[in-house]
C-alpha cells in the first residue's frame, strides 16, 4: 500500500510538474512503469470526468 501511494504521489508531482528529474528516475527504479502509467490514465480519465461535469453544470446553471 506504501507503494501506491509513492506511486500516486509521482504521478501527481508529473501531473503538476513539479518532479525533479533525480525523483523521476528514483521512482522508476522502485515502481514498475506500467504501475505508473495506469495511475496516471486513471487519473486523467478522472480528470476529464471532472472538468467536463463542472463545464456541464456551469452551462445548465
Amino acid at each position: 500500500m506504501l507503494q501506491f501511494f509513492s506511486a500516486l504521489q509521482s504521478v501527481l508531482a508529473a501531473f503538476f510538474g513539479v518532479q525533479s528529474e533525480n525523483k523521476r528516475q528514483v521512482d522508476f527504479k522502485q515502481h514498475s512503469p506500467v504501475s505508473i502509467i495506469l495511475i496516471a490514465v486513471v487519473l486523467f480519465i478522472a480528470f476529464v470526468i471532472a472538468i467536463y461535469a463542472v463545464v456541464a453544470w456551469v452551462l445548465n446553471t
